[in-house]
């Protein structure tokens, strides 16, 4: 029996999809003033030179490797986002496992519309010290970035996967034996 979005797997669906729409929704909001703000190449000093918005577009995959195949990757980013949905389905009731799958959707999905609209992503958050850069990112990136470290966090310590787990259907006692309320 399905409730809902939960199944009888348990799986957090609400939250995973809420989780992964705020992470398209804040990316695309940042990227929007971005883009209306600053123009490529300029440089906002934010924390000094420690922490900087600069506009990028990123024709290629992770770290602008692979350049000017949006196309290609935006086909990739598809596949990607239904792998991610199937994985999440079989993740059983792991509440933990939900939030991180749906930070991973979200930064799919957020740069998956950049490719698909304008042929390229933007990045824009550069941090670092003098010469001594990271790679420029965007609210996606982090959002996957995080994710990724919660599954390896999770594979490591296999006791986060059970945060926030529901018991499964055949635990809970049926209707007519729970006690009644009064």
């Amino acid at each position: 029996m399905t409730t809902g979005l939960r199944t009888r797997s348990g799986a957090h669906w609400l939250i995973f999809f809420v989780i992964a729409c705020l992470v398209v929704v804040l990316d695309q909001i940042a990227k929007a003033w971005l883009v209306a703000n600053v123009s490529p190449g300029d440089v906002v000093s934010v924390v000094g030179d420690y922490l900087r918005l600069v506009f990028h577009q990123n024709s290629g995959a992770l770290f602008g490797l692979f350049r000017d195949n949006a196309v290609l990757f935006g086909l990739v980013s598809l596949g990607v986002v239904g792998l991610i949905v199937a994985y999440h389905a079989r993740a059983g009731r792991s509440l933990y496992l939900s939030i991180a799958l749906g930070l991973l959707l979200g930064g799919a999905i957020g740069n998956l519309i950049d490719r698909l609209r304008l042929g390229y992503v933007v990045d824009f958050v550069d941090m670092g010290l003098g010469d001594l850069r990271f790679f420029t990112f965007n609210v996606a990136d982090a959002a996957i970035t995080t994710a990724i470290l919660m599954m390896v966090g999770a594979a490591l310590f296999p006791a986060l996967q059970r945060l926030g787990e529901r018991p499964a259907d055949s635990e809970r006692p049926a209707d007519s034996e729970r006690p009644a309320d009064g």
